[in-house]
């Protein structure tokens, strides 16, 4: 096995082809998260982004995005915003973990959520953890009322009940699956930073880098990845809004956040039926809503997937260092998370700093 590292920018349209080929042939590589133009964004904001190409022979078979930091500490690209990470590769290739590291440059790699068949890295996965996903297709409805009541018939007379007030009382409903107004994007991520620090969460939108990366991601339009602003408006008024990136098949849920004066009309949820109603339509198959437990989450998923976290190393005191630092912090969240008492606590917490902040 041959391996090449370049930067994503470097990569030339015959190996972004490969690439694009790679992840059409198999379902677990289809999610937008491992395309090149993701990892090409990344590397406009953040210094350290490579790209490691592995060949056999003369023909490139596998391709993995990561982040060089200092001493050769690596993170898969993204980490942290990605919701899927994995060594995008042909069927049946196989590699080395001790050689890519090497070939890399790397004493570490870190990851959180990775593509389950992922055999190289399995040693070194220390937790697996459910994301969810809600299947789609377009069944033929001819409108969005039929489409919900054949496909959340629990939920669909409470919702259409919310939408004919949400008109009544505020304007006519609407949705917009893809919009064009960037006004309406920085708009979410004011509603998504008030939202993160009433709840007493780190403030991703008062990282720069972050804002400039939604903002250069979506004006990206390939088939690959696109950057999707999808909103619900009450009138001309903005009411809740959403921004995640789709490849041909699969939808990314990211971003989500609403007007806090509408929170009656169930907003969020209202937003992310009609996504997955306009989504289907467009050949979307799959929407990933990624690890966490939220309960919007579990009434729309339809199925879970598993990915792993951990640290894939080699004999070096920068690699033990690194995971006896990051190991416990990891640890410590997991167990609060896998504990309903302890994330209700921890929940509350976390609202009453946000109280303080706010």
């Amino acid at each position: 096995m041959k391996i090449t590292t370049y930067r994503p920018e470097e990569l030339t349209a015959s190996l972004r082809a490969v690439w694009h080929e790679t992840m059409d042939d198999a379902p677990d590589y289809q999610n937008p998260f491992l395309s090149p133009e993701f990892a090409v964004g990344v590397a406009r904001q953040r210094p350290g982004v490579h790209v490691a190409v592995l060949r056999e022979g003369d023909e490139p078979v596998g391709f993995l995005p990561y982040e060089r930091g200092p001493l050769g500490v690596g993170r898969a690209v993204g980490l942290g915003l990605s919701d899927c990470q994995a060594l995008v590769h042909r069927p049946g290739v196989g590699w080395d973990t001790q050689q890519l590291l090497r070939a890399c440059r790397l004493t570490v790699f870190e990851f959180d959520h990775l593509v389950e068949d992922q055999r190289p890295f399995g040693r070194y996965v220390t937790g697996t953890f459910a994301s969810p996903v809600q299947d789609l297709k377009d069944g033929g409805h001819d409108s969005y009322p039929e489409w919900l009541r054949a496909t959340c018939p629990g939920q669909a007379r409470t919702m259409l009940k919310k939408e004919r007030r949400l008109t009544r009382n505020a304007g006519e409903m609407r949705f917009v699956y893809d919009e064009r107004d960037p006004a309406v994007l920085r708009l979410l991520m004011r509603w998504k930073s008030a939202q993160y620090r009433r709840t007493g969460r780190a403030d991703r939108f008062a990282r720069p880098w972050i804002v400039r990366l939604v903002n250069d991601l979506a004006t990206v339009q390939e088939p690959h990845f696109t950057g999707v602003l999808s909103v619900v408006y009450a009138g001309e008024r903005p009411v809740a809004a959403h921004f995640g990136p789709a490849s041909r098949t699969v939808f990314a849920g990211w971003f989500t956040a609403y007007d806090p004066a509408f929170g009656y009309y169930s907003p969020g949820l209202m937003m992310h039926l009609r996504m997955a109603e306009a989504a289907g339509r467009r050949g979307i198959r799959m929407i990933d809503w990624g690890r966490g437990e939220m309960e919007y989450k579990d009434r729309l998923k339809t199925r879970e997937l598993r990915v792993g976290e951990g640290f894939a190393g080699r004999p070096h005191p920068v690699a033990a260092a690194y995971r006896l630092w990051r190991r416990p912090v990891r640890g410590l969240r997991n167990t609060v998370l896998a504990h309903p008492a302890l994330r209700h606590r921890a929940d509350r917490l976390l609202k009453a700093v946000g109280g303080l902040r706010t």
